[in-house]
C-alpha cells in the first residue's frame, strides 16, 4: 500500500509531469511545428508533401498521423491497463512508453525533409509514448492523496510539468535565437538539437518517480485470463459501474465533448499561428513561454476556485472563456492578437486539463480498487475525443482551403460540453453536494 499525502511520493509523482511535458511543449507546441511548417513548405510544391506516394497539406499530415496515434492508443490503453491491473506492474509500462517515447524524439534528430516518412512516424510514435506515460501516471492519483487533496496535488503535477518544460524549452531558445554564439551554421541544427534533448530530457527525469512509485498489487484472481478479452471487458465492468453513477457518467460524456475541443486546439495552435500569420519559431516560443508560465498560476486558480464554488461551476465558467477563445481565433489577423488569445488560453490551459482530472478522480467509487482500469477509461473518452477533434481539424482545413474554418468548428464541441456540464450541475444537485 502506498501511504496517502506523503510529500516525497507526491513530489516524485509530479517530477513525471515534469519530464514529460518537455515533449509537449517542443513537440507539439513550439519548436517542431514551426520547424516542420517551414521546412515542408517549398517554393515548387506550397504546403503540400508527398507522404508514402499521396499528397498532403502539410499540417493536416501532421494532425492526421496525431489522430492516427491517438486511435490506436485508445484501442490499446483497454489491454494494457488490464495486464497492468492483472500483474501488479504499472510502473513497468510508464518505463516502457517513456522509453518509447524519449526515444522516438531522439530519432527526430535525424529529421529533414528527404526523412519526413521517417520522421512522421517517429513524431507518431512519440506521441504514443506520451500518451501511454499519462495513463498510468495518472492512475496513481487516487493512491497518492486523498480526496480532499486530489485537486492540490493534480494542480502540483500540471505546474512541476509547466515548470520544468519552461527550463527545457529556454535552453533550446538559445540554441533556436542565437546559434551564432554556439558557432552552428546550419539553419536546422538547433530545432533538431531540441528534439534530441527533449527525448534525453524525458527519460533522464523520469528515474524520479520511477525510484519512488511502486508497481502495483498483482490481481491473482486474473492470472488465467485472456489478456485481450480481460481488456475490454474492463471497459465493459468500468461502464456498467459509470451507469449506476450518474454523476460520474455525467461528467464524461462532457468531458468527451470540451477535450476534442481543449486537446486540439493545444495540439494543432502552433501550426495555425505559423501558417496564417508567419510568426517564425522565435515568436512562436516567446508566446509558448508566456502561455506555459500563466499556466501555473492558472491551474492554482482553478483548484482555489474550486474549494470555493464547487468543481462544475468552474469547469462551467471556464468552457465558457474557451468558447470566447474560438470565435476570436477565427478572427485574429496580427500577432498582436495572437499574443492576448495566447495569454487569454494560458491561464484556462492548465486548469481545465487539472480540474478534469481531479473531478474525475473524486467522483471514483471511494472503495474503488482497480483505479488502473477506470483511468484507462477516462484516457479512451480523452484520446477518442482527440482522434475526432484532430480529424475534423484536419479534414475541414482539406475541404476548405482554410485552416480558420476548423478553429471555428471547434467551438461547437466546447457549446455540446458546456450543455452537459450544465446537466451535470443539476444531477449533483439532486444526489450530492458540490465538490
Amino acid at each position: 500500500m502506498i501511504e496517502k499525502n506523503n510529500k516525497k511520493t507526491i513530489r516524485s509523482w509530479a517530477f513525471f509531469d515534469w519530464a514529460n511535458s518537455a515533449y509537449n511543449l517542443v513537440i507539439t507546441s513550439t519548436i517542431f511545428p514551426a520547424y516542420y511548417t517551414i521546412i515542408t513548405t517549398t517554393n515548387e510544391h506550397g504546403d503540400k508533401v508527398t507522404f508514402f506516394g499521396r499528397t498532403y497539406v502539410n499540417t493536416s499530415l501532421s494532425n492526421y498521423a496525431l489522430s492516427f496515434a491517438y486511435l490506436i492508443m485508445a484501442l490499446a490503453l483497454p489491454i494494457l491497463s488490464s495486464i497492468a491491473d492483472r500483474r501488479g506492474n504499472k510502473k513497468s509500462f510508464m518505463k516502457f512508453f517513456t522509453y518509447m517515447g524519449g526515444l522516438a524524439c531522439v530519432g527526430l534528430y535525424f529529421f529533414k525533409l528527404d526523412t519526413l516518412e521517417m520522421s512522421i512516424i517517429l513524431f507518431a510514435l512519440a506521441a504514443m509514448g506520451y500518451i501511454g506515460g499519462v495513463l498510468f501516471s495518472n492512475s496513481y492519483l487516487p493512491e497518492i492523496a486523498t480526496e480532499e487533496h486530489q485537486d492540490r496535488v493534480s494542480a502540483q503535477g500540471f505546474s512541476y510539468g509547466y515548470i520544468g518544460s519552461v527550463l527545457l524549452q529556454l535552453i533550446c531558445f538559445l540554441f533556436v535565437l542565437k546559434p551564432e554564439w554556439f558557432g552552428i551554421t546550419d539553419a536546422s541544427f538547433p530545432p533538431r538539437l531540441s528534439f534530441l534533448l527533449v527525448g534525453v530530457w524525458w527519460i533522464a527525469f523520469s528515474q524520479i518517480p520511477f525510484s519512488v512509485l511502486p508497481n502495483g498489487t498483482p490481481q491473482a484472481s486474473k492470472v488465467k485470463t485472456n489478456i485481450i478479452k480481460d481488456g475490454f471487458s474492463e471497459l465493459s465492468k468500468v461502464w456498467g459501474q459509470l451507469k449506476q453513477i450518474k454523476k460520474l457518467k455525467g461528467f464524461l460524456v462532457s468531458f468527451f465533448f470540451y477535450s476534442m475541443g481543449v486537446q486540439t486546439i493545444m495540439l494543432a495552435a502552433a501550426g495555425f499561428a505559423e501558417k496564417t500569420l508567419k510568426l517564425g519559431t522565435a515568436k512562436l516560443i516567446a508566446v509558448i513561454l508566456i502561455i506555459q508560465l500563466v499556466a501555473i498560476p492558472g491551474a492554482m486558480l482553478m483548484s482555489y476556485l474550486a474549494k470555493k464554488i464547487g468543481n462544475v461551476n468552474v469547469l462551467i465558467m471556464v468552457v465558457l472563456v474557451w468558447i470566447g477563445c474560438c470565435v476570436y481565433g477565427y478572427y485574429i489577423t496580427n500577432e498582436y492578437q495572437f499574443y492576448s488569445l495566447a495569454a487569454i488560453v494560458g491561464l484556462i490551459m492548465g486548469g481545465i486539463q487539472s480540474l478534469s482530472r481531479s473531478t474525475y478522480s473524486k467522483y471514483l467509487p471511494v472503495d474503488t480498487q482497480d483505479t488502473t482500469s477506470f483511468f484507462s477509461f477516462y484516457d479512451v473518452t480523452e484520446k477518442l475525443a482527440i482522434v475526432i477533434g484532430l480529424f475534423s481539424f484536419a479534414y475541414i482545413e482539406e475541404i476548405t482551403g482554410n485552416i480558420r474554418y476548423s478553429i471555428i468548428a471547434l467551438a461547437s464541441f466546447f457549446i455540446i460540453g458546456l450543455i452537459l456540464l450544465f446537466v451535470l450541475k443539476k444531477i449533483e444537485r439532486k444526489e450530492a453536494p458540490k465538490l
